[in-house]
């Protein structure tokens, strides 16, 4: 086997009897060794494949917070033997991996019957244990070094200025063919991306990536054409004022991994179309797919003769500090920041202009005077959409009592599974980890049914979507149930009335979800209008489904892959980002003499 090097000077008679000590182990790609705060018996030896070693964090699909890699010939997990402490961060098998494991019994055993077989293993365990902090130290004083120059992060920006400047001036008409040219590329390869996406990150399915890929190319393509990139957006002849676009410059992409191909191609559309040149950053677990997804686009861009440098991704894998080197950079213009609540908030105190998301956790309030077949339609046609991953979906159902019932029944009957007591409390000891009080990581992006199974739910057809009835106390308590919810499962709170049917959906969104969306089911104008003017949501959705809704798809909304949640979750825009966001719009004001000044007497 492959001995790490700390035990690769024993004797070969002694590494045969350590070899013994050992059980072999085999983890498919994707799989967790071991979680942040599980209690440690032993460490772990890497024979074939990488071994990914991050924290614990709760934000579990978009947060980068990758501290090394273990890889063949090298060891993890030995912390726990010297210090008898809880694992300080979790093990994911990033490859398929065949390991040896190493118990604190089986060193035991070795004490007995060879002490100094045993003395030099504890040893070796505790140089290995060394390095690794020492190497922790460079790395966290390169992280604090923040003025310390990147080549790569140079080099890239330089030739993405270069490439902006050339590209400023290309006519709308050929920056639309170039851009229905990208867009087409994508689209055609809408289900081969998806496939490779879901592959790779085991988050999604395949039908519904597969129309979110070919709508975020086509769809938004259709949002952009003919419209003004560059050049005078209007002119006032009463005022004489004329307004005239500029690029922002050179636009840093950050790519999550719950829609990689999605979201490269709607951020190079956008910026393409406001003549900005865009670097993407995709996030680690889906940094195969983006190679994939930019090489499409960067033959359509070399066909095109549009410059070599005006899209560029970042290749290998980054880093935090690399992306904070990217994102402070004095040449980067803007940050579009997609993905978790850390890496936004990184991006917004970075220094550079940034347009960043916030956690969606709409409410769906479901009024007395709702149609309720078509409401319950509705959510079930939405909320399953790829398994979950959309933000902009429904995450709380809030239902007038005097429906209930009826709605209950259409849910069933769209094929949604809504739980009973006992199914509840079941469900939510499997779904719940007690110590964080968050859904546990792996219901995220997985099928209804799925879930189902794990959960032991059944029912006498497939069911689609996940429903728990909740007491309206959880909202206040911050119940994992009461925040967003990544995944096919959805909350199910009752309400007397209207007006508590609004304070609860406020009370949700005060909990987590703030600026992002709401959405309200009713016959009512005068009702809709009212929840409008209450809930601080940047789109409210009136009967309609959540995902296709905030999208554009049922609704005149401009298609987005960056939705702004406002001042409400700590945004600079609630718009649906477009184009028109990556834009220097200014104002050529004519002199007008003060005695014919518009409104003079």
């Amino acid at each position: 086997m492959n001995f790490p090097q700390p035990l690769d000077t024993l004797s070969a008679d002694c590494k045969s009897t350590l070899t013994a000590a050992m059980k072999p182990m085999d983890f498919k790609a994707g799989t967790a060794i071991f979680h942040a705060g599980d209690k440690g018996d032993g460490c772990y030896i890497v024979e074939r494949g990488d071994v990914r070693i991050e924290l614990g964090h709760s934000e579990h699909v978009d947060t980068d917070s990758v501290l090394d890699y273990a890889r063949a010939g090298q060891l993890f997990g030995e912390f726990v033997l010297l210090d008898g402490k809880p694992r300080p961060a979790s093990a994911i098998a990033e490859t398929d991996v065949k390991a040896y494991f190493l118990s604190a019994q089986a060193i035991d055993d070795l004490a007995k019957s060879h002490p100094s077989l045993a003395l030099n293993v504890v040893r070796a365990l505790g140089r290995d244990a060394s390095e690794k902090l020492r190497q922790a130290a460079t790395r966290l004083e390169t992280f604090l070094e923040s003025n310390a120059p990147d080549p790569e992060v140079d080099e890239m920006v330089a030739k993405a200025k270069v490439a902006q400047a050339e590209f400023e001036n290309w006519p709308e008409e050929k920056v639309d063919a170039l851009l229905l040219a990208l867009a087409s590329a994508i689209a055609e390869q809408a289900l081969p991306l998806a496939e490779a996406t879901v592959k790779e990150t085991k988050l999604g399915n395949v039908t519904d990536k597969t129309t979110k890929n070919a709508h975020a190319a086509l769809g938004v393509y259709q949002s952009l054409a003919g419209k003004t990139g560059r050049g005078i957006l209007k002119s006032d002849d009463k005022t004489k004022i004329h307004e005239v676009a500029t690029p922002a410059g050179v636009v840093f992409g950050l790519v999550p991994v719950t829609n990689p191909v999605a979201t490269a191609i709607f951020k190079t559309l956008i910026a393409l179309k406001a003549r900005c040149a865009l670097i993407l950053s995709f996030h680690r677990a889906c940094l195969g797919v983006g190679n994939t997804t930019c090489e499409i686009m960067q033959k359509v861009l070399k066909a095109h003769g549009a410059p070599e440098n005006i899209v560029q991704w970042v290749k290998a894998r980054g880093s935090r500090t690399k992306t904070v080197k990217f994102m402070s950079h004095p040449d980067v213009s803007l940050v579009l920041a997609t993905g978790g609540a850390g890496m936004v908030r990184a991006a917004y105190s970075s220094g550079t202009p940034a347009l960043g998301v916030g956690p969606g956790n709409a409410p769906t309030f479901i009024a007395a005077d709702a149609n309720i077949p078509m409401a319950a339609y509705a959510i079930v046609v939405s909320k399953p959409f790829d398994n979950g991953l959309i933000c902009g979906g429904e995450h709380n159902l809030v239902v007038d009592a005097s429906v209930r019932a009826e709605f209950v029944k259409a849910l069933e009957q769209n094929g949604a599974a809504v739980l009973n007591d006992e199914e509840t409390k079941v469900f939510l000891a499997k779904a719940v980890d007690p110590k964080k009080g968050k859904l546990i990581p792996i219901v995220v992006g997985q099928s209804a049914q799925t879930i189902a199974n794990v959960a032991g739910i059944k029912r006498d057809y497939p069911i689609k979507l996940i429903v728990v009835p909740m007491p309206n106390e959880a909202v206040a308590q911050k119940h994992a149930m009461a925040g967003e919810k990544l995944t096919p499962i959805l909350s199910l709170f009752t309400v007397n009335d209207d007006q508590e049917g609004f304070r609860l959906s406020r009370a949700i969104l005060d909990g987590e979800g703030a600026g992002h969306t709401a959405i309200i089911h009713t016959q009512s104008d005068a009702l809709a209008q009212q929840f409008g003017l209450l809930i601080p949501a940047s789109r409210i959705l009136v009967n309609s489904p959540g995902v296709q809704g905030v999208s554009g798809l049922t609704t005149a909304l401009c298609p987005s892959f960056t939705l702004g949640c406002g001042t409400f979750g700590g945004n600079s825009t609630t718009d649906n980002v477009s184009f028109s966001n990556l834009q220097n719009v200014k104002r050529l004001a004519y002199f007008i003499p003060p005695a014919t000044m518009p409104g003079a007497a």
